[in-house]
């Protein structure tokens, strides 16, 4: 993959006096390039999408950090934060930085503590984030009785503590936000999608069977952009539309919340195979394609279920919950600049299954993840989305209106509703 360095899509003869971009018309259906290449955009997205205006961002599972003192470095948008147990089973969420030099303190990706010490200076901090001591706080006292050094009087221990985020635990799923006052995390979700959550986080002990990392050459935005897509899954990926596991001619709909910016979209699998009205002229299905190890799609309905084979859940603006037929997993998007996200995946499944359907359950998640059969295909075009824009610079846009200009929820996939649901709520939060 090319990894080439952001390059700034508006130059100063072309923004308006706020130093952005201005978006043209109305409506969410045009995307305009600069949405995922301009720096300054990007600088705003993290302000008002990560750091505020109540949005919950994902960090991990529960099941992660099973004991007293378990941690892990997790990210809002591009700052590291670390989310620990505490002794009483509760979790915290402090930012990775010490009060001190700003040294990112925690080098770790997991462990356990009682305690976190910055390496510079040995600042100690408590679980929860508070300061715990520091060296030479009242100085150094010489043989002669005299001080030397030491912290002001008035120094306050109370006072230089780690940021503290937010925490929200669902079911299993544990939210941060650095908005202490953010919406309850329900309030967020809202009434539409969270039915659509609680159906997979039903309160189920979940257990962790793998993660994956990986590092995609694109806006971030993309990622939601392409779980939002329910029209090109039948089109680029060999594996949906030859065997079945979503294409045009499925019972679906797609759900979305009152703002836009969370959204379900569901399907139930059929058997695949040629069908002339989303087969015909499609260079992806292969009708001979047959498998060498059956098992891969050896599905099994699971009595949650009830009916759909396929959610694939997105929640604005950093997780997307993926449950593709036995296949389960939180995909993580953690932004790095305008053109870069790191992707990282959480395959997980429940404490009462047993030892046949964990095995169904990973040998599925290699139709995902980074280089699965069907996951690598997003990764690639994403890719080249991103190049194209930068190829064209400021100008130039998107077209987003499959199944018109509106934004509603609909009982099909042949429709973009959920791309322009989520980008009239970007407009709206961005002020552009």
């Amino acid at each position: 993959m090319n990894f080439a360095p952001p390059q700034t899509a508006s130059s100063p003869e072309t923004l308006p006096p706020s130093g952005l971009p201005e978006w043209e018309g109305e409506g969410s259906s045009r995307i305009p390039f600069w949405a995922y290449t301009d720096p300054a955009v990007y600088r705003r997205e993290l302000d008002r999408m990560f750091y505020g205006n109540g949005h919950w961002c994902y960090v991990a599972l529960e099941a992660e950090l099973p004991k007293f003192g378990d941690y892990k470095i997790s990210y809002v948008g591009e700052r590291q934060v670390i989310v620990v147990r505490e002794r009483d089973g509760s979790l915290n969420v402090v930012e990775n930085r010490c009060a001190h030099r700003g040294v990112r303190f925690c080098q770790k990706p997991r462990g356990n503590a009682r305690s976190f010490v910055c390496p510079y200076h040995q600042w100690t901090y408590k679980l929860n984030g508070d300061l715990a001591g520091l060296p030479f706080r009242q100085g150094v006292k010489k043989d002669d009785g005299e001080v030397q050094g030491g912290m002001p009087a008035d120094f306050d221990l109370k006072q230089h503590g780690l940021t503290k985020l937010k925490v929200a635990t669902y079911n299993g799923l544990v939210f941060a936000t650095f908005d202490h006052d953010a919406p309850s995390f329900e309030d967020y979700i809202g009434p539409d999608v969270l039915p659509w959550l609680n159906r997979i986080f039903d309160g189920r002990k979940l257990t962790i069977l793998g993660t994956n990392r990986q590092r995609i050459p694109g806006n971030w935005k993309l990622m939601m952009e392409n779980i939002k897509d329910p029209y090109h899954p039948g089109l680029l990926h060999t594996w949906f539309v030859t065997f079945g596991l979503w294409r045009a001619d499925q019972q679906s709909r797609m759900v979305m919340d009152s703002e836009g910016r969370h959204a379900v979209m569901i399907s139930q699998r059929n058997a695949g195979g040629e069908a002339r009205a989303v087969t015909e002229g499609v260079t992806s299905f292969k009708k001979d394609m047959a498998l060498n190890d059956a098992r891969l799609l050896d599905v099994v309905p699971e009595y949650w279920w009830k009916g759909p084979t396929v959610t694939m859940i997105t929640l604005f603006p950093s997780v997307i919950i993926q449950q593709q037929v036995n296949s389960l997993s939180t995909r993580h998007i953690v932004p790095s600049g305008p053109d870069c996200f790191d992707f990282v995946w959480t395959h997980f499944g429940f404490e009462e299954d047993d030892e046949a359907m964990t095995r169904r359950r990973l040998r599925q998640a290699n139709l995902f993840g980074p280089a699965g059969f069907v996951s690598a295909d997003d990764g690639e075009v994403i890719e080249f989305s991103q190049a194209g824009f930068r190829q064209k610079g400021a100008e130039g846009s998107t077209i987003c209106e499959l199944d018109g200009r509106g934004v509603a929820p609909t009982p099909h996939m042949v429709t973009e509703t959920l791309i322009r649901g989520m980008y009239g709520y970007w407009r709206k939060v961005m002020e552009l």
